[in-house]
């Protein structure tokens, strides 16, 4: 069989795989971050709130007091007179930080409070208090 060399066929372009391959890969990455922002917290029971909204802010260090009172400095135990140093560090590597106060129910209202005085006494200009929506949402 001989080949014709007068006939050119032109090479094509499939787009629909690649749009399908490139939506694929938004969507992996998009579930990939949340689970990431989930991951660097420990968990405690959280109140309830009917209000209750995730920050949004890029910079966001989690400060957990657990039932016993003991405070975590995002993953690291700290005494409460030693999250001063900690949070002005944090502090003047990004003055925009929101500082997520993330209290067990079980806790008393005085380590909340303790925590609180301590993040305002370093100025910090964003605090949240982290809850769970009002039935389970």
């Amino acid at each position: 069989m001989r080949r014709d060399y007068r006939v050119v066929k032109e090479p094509t372009v499939m787009i629909i795989p690649m749009i399908d391959i490139m939506l694929f890969l938004l969507v992996f990455f998009m579930i990939s971050t949340i689970y990431m922002v989930q991951a660097n917290t420990l968990p405690v029971n959280l109140p309830a709130a009917a209000a209750a909204r995730r920050e949004t802010r890029p910079r966001i260090v989690a400060v957990t007091v657990q039932a016993d009172g003991t405070v975590q400095y995002e993953r690291d135990s700290v005494r409460v007179t030693e999250l001063s140093a900690r949070v002005r560090q944090a502090l003047a590597n990004d003055a925009e930080t929101v500082f997520v106060l993330r209290g067990d129910k079980a806790t008393t209202y005085d380590h909340i409070v303790a925590v609180l005085d301590v993040l305002k006494q370093c100025g910090t200009r964003h605090v949240s208090i982290a809850t769970e929506r009002k039935g389970g949402q």
